[in-house]
């Protein structure tokens, strides 16, 4: 896959992260992006130790974003519990 499809795969992945877990983020955009990003990586690593699959295959296929929706709900509580208690003036 190329940089942009990271990028689109990223951002979709973020977004679907946070509406899973909905809550106040002090992050915006570019860090979801970033999230998902990171969050796919993991996502398709964790495929690979734990079951021994490839699940970054491509753009459209499921296990791609399962992979990558997956890896960012974990960074996303990850991001939570370091940056949840500080206050934004």
């Amino acid at each position: 896959m190329g940089i942009i499809a990271w990028i689109i795969i990223g951002l979709l992945a973020g977004l679907i992260a946070k509406a899973l877990m909905p809550g106040r983020d002090p992050g915006g955009i570019i860090i979801t992006t970033l999230i998902g990003i990171a969050g796919g990586l993991l996502g398709g690593w964790l495929g690979k130790v734990l079951f021994g699959i490839d699940s970054i295959d491509g753009f459209f296929d499921l296990s791609t974003w399962i992979a990558a929706i997956i890896g960012s709900v974990i960074l996303l509580a990850v991001y939570r519990l370091v940056t949840g208690n500080r206050r934004h003036a």
